[in-house]
Parts: structure tokens; C-alpha cells; sequence
């Protein structure tokens, strides 16, 4: 317990954007030295953890320095953290991680004015906090999401019509604008017979008749072979490789890494402006940007790459070379850590 000086709780057992990101970002932590643990359930057995009992541990100050650092992703972790500093007396500083795109509620911004550190994820969602905070943008792991090597990362490895492959990918659900994406495609693919489209995603059960309406409507318009609704997947990272074309037409969105992990894996995007969207993509060289909501929009902006494949493939080269630049998981994890560093402060006296 001694030896750990970062505290990243996940206090939700079901997967979430959250939760995603601390699986990813973890282990490069440690990569790069940073003595963390995880707290909490719905987490990978390989990450570092400490257990509930280990709590009272904490009013043991670290070997190395006077506080650890407590960084809450979400409101009932920065409430537990101010209960653990505050009620309980132990050495923590808070640090939260902001990536709402909205205005926060008088509760949270109770909270967050009771943190030493804020980072925002975005510029965007910066901007609805009213304290002093620094962006520091996700990235992506490049060694997992990466362009085609093998047979298997093209669509002919699949047993899909077509040569081109346009996907959307996430949970199935109106907010995610998954009935855009459909809409675009039963609009789309009767003038375009080289494309196919999937949508790989899970349907809770809030969302089954929003998703069988959807089945319904593909099957209406005779696309049931070319429309294909693939559930959620195993391994979603060949399926980025495999298309050439990704959208994500989300409604709203926290930040959103779908179009990271596929621009990484060399594929072109055209997304809403949703989250942190407009914000990792170069309209005209890695994909387009349309407004949330606008299907019309969102439309036009999908024909332009169905009708040229080859400005696709041309887009999605140039993409990997921006994500490369800008968005690898490593600048994140570093710019972290300068962070922590500022909050852990002066070191014991040996």
C-alpha cells in the first residue's frame, strides 16, 4: 500500500466510456512509472487494484510523498474522495477528469469546487466548468489499434457482399444516433452496390424496440443483406481495419474515441459534432464534421466517400499519421502524470 501514490476508482460495474478509459490508460501508466492502483468493480483482472479492505491503508502516508493523489472520473467518486479527505482526515489530494458536454448541475459544481485539480478532455468541455483546469485530450493505444497487416483485416476475410465496408460501432440507441447511420445507409447503398454497412454494438434491454425498428425498417427496404446488424463483437479492432469508411453520428457524447481508434487503424470518419469530435478530426483530410442530429447532413457527407473509395483510402492513410502525431495513449498518460506530479508535490525527507 506504501508504494502507491495514484488512486483511480471506477464505481461502476457495467462497461462505460469510463470505465474504458481507465483499462487503456492504466497500464501505460505504469509503463511510464506511475505507482497507481484501481479501486472498484467491472475492472480487468490485470490491472493494479486494491481491494476494500485496503481503505484504513491510506492514512498511511506513501514512502516517497506527504499525500496520494485521488483522481475521480465521476460524481460518486469525487464525493467518496472528499468523504476519505475530509471526513476520514487522509493525506489525498483530488484530482477530477471533466468530459461532460453540458452545463453541470449545482451538485457537481459543488464537488468540483472542492477538487485541487481539474483536467477537461476536451476544449469543449472545459468550457462549461467554472474553475481553473487544464485539457488534456484521451488518445489511443497505437499498438492495438493500428492499419491492416494480415488477409484477415480486409473485408473479403468476412463473409460480407460488397468491396467497401462502412461501420458503425457503440451501443444501440437513439442518443448515439444509430437511426441516422441506418436511415443514411437504406438512403444510400441502392446507388452504391460496392458498399456494405454493419453496426457492431450492444442493445440493452431499454433499447430493444428502438433497435427492432431499425431491423424492421432495413428489412422494409430489401437491405437485409447489405445493412448488417452484428451485435456486440468479441474483438471490435479488425472490424476498423476492415471498413473504409466509420461513422459516428452521436446526438450528444461525452468525448468519444471511436473516431481515434479508427482513424489509428487507417480509416476515414465522418462524424457529428458531438463531444470532442470536431476536435480530433481534420475536415477535408482525415473526414467531415456535420452538425449532431442533421442527417440530411450526415447524408451528404457519407455519399461524398461512397462515391469516391479511392479519396477514402486516401483520407484514411493521412489519418494514421494525425492520430499518430496527436492522440497517442502515451502523450495522454504523460501529460497525466505532470499533473499528479504538481499535486504530490515535495517529497519526503529521506
Amino acid at each position: 500500500m506504501r508504494d502507491i501514490e495514484i488512486i483511480a476508482p471506477n464505481f461502476k460495474r457495467r462497461l462505460s466510456g469510463v470505465t474504458s478509459t481507465i483499462v487503456q490508460l492504466v497500464p501505460k501508466q505504469v509503463a511510464l512509472g506511475t505507482r497507481i492502483a484501481t479501486l472498484g468493480p467491472g475492472l480487468p483482472p490485470h490491472l493494479p487494484k486494491l481491494g476494500w479492505r485496503q481503505l484504513p491503508g491510506l492514512w498511511l502516508r506513501p514512502r516517497r510523498y506527504r499525500v496520494r493523489v485521488w483522481h475521480a472520473r465521476r460524481n460518486n467518486e469525487m464525493l467518496f474522495g472528499l468523504f476519505l479527505r475530509t471526513v476520514l482526515h487522509m493525506p489525498l489530494k483530488l484530482l477530477f477528469t471533466s468530459a461532460a458536454q453540458r452545463r453541470h448541475s449545482a451538485y457537481t459544481r459543488f464537488l468540483i469546487r472542492r477538487m485541487h485539480a481539474v483536467i477537461a478532455t476536451s476544449t469543449r468541455s472545459g468550457s462549461f466548468l467554472q474553475v481553473p483546469h487544464r485539457v488534456i485530450q484521451h488518445g489511443v493505444d497505437l499498438n492495438l489499434f493500428h492499419p491492416p497487416e494480415v488477409p484477415a483485416d480486409r473485408i473479403s476475410a468476412t463473409d460480407l457482399p460488397g468491396r467497401y465496408l462502412v461501420g458503425c460501432f457503440g451501443r444501440v440507441r437513439h442518443q448515439k444516433g444509430t437511426d441516422l447511420f441506418v436511415q443514411a445507409m437504406i438512403d444510400l447503398l441502392p446507388s452504391h452496390p460496392d458498399w456494405t454497412a454493419i453496426v457492431c454494438g450492444r442493445v440493452t434491454p431499454e433499447h430493444r424496440a428502438f433497435a427492432d425498428g431499425l431491423v424492421k425498417s432495413v428489412a422494409e427496404a430489401g437491405l437485409a443483406d447489405r445493412i448488417r446488424f452484428m451485435g456486440e463483437v468479441d474483438d471490435i479492432r479488425p472490424w476498423y481495419r476492415r471498413a473504409t469508411l466509420y461513422v459516428a453520428p452521436s446526438r450528444n457524447e461525452g468525448f468519444g474515441l471511436t473516431p481515434l481508434e479508427a482513424m489509428a487503424s487507417q480509416t476515414v470518419v465522418v462524424a457529428s459534432d458531438a463531444g470532442a469530435y470536431a476536435e480530433m478530426i481534420v475536415p477535408g483530410e482525415t473526414g467531415m464534421v456535420v452538425a449532431a442530429g442533421d442527417g440530411e447532413a450526415l447524408t451528404a457527407a457519407i455519399r461524398t466517400y461512397l462515391d469516391d473509395p479511392d479519396e477514402a483510402r486516401r483520407q484514411g492513410l493521412y489519418a494514421v499519421v494525425h492520430v499518430r502525431s496527436n492522440f497517442a495513449l502515451e502523450k495522454e498518460a504523460t501529460a497525466i502524470g505532470d499533473v499528479y506530479a504538481d499535486l504530490l508535490g515535495e517529497k519526503r525527507s529521506s
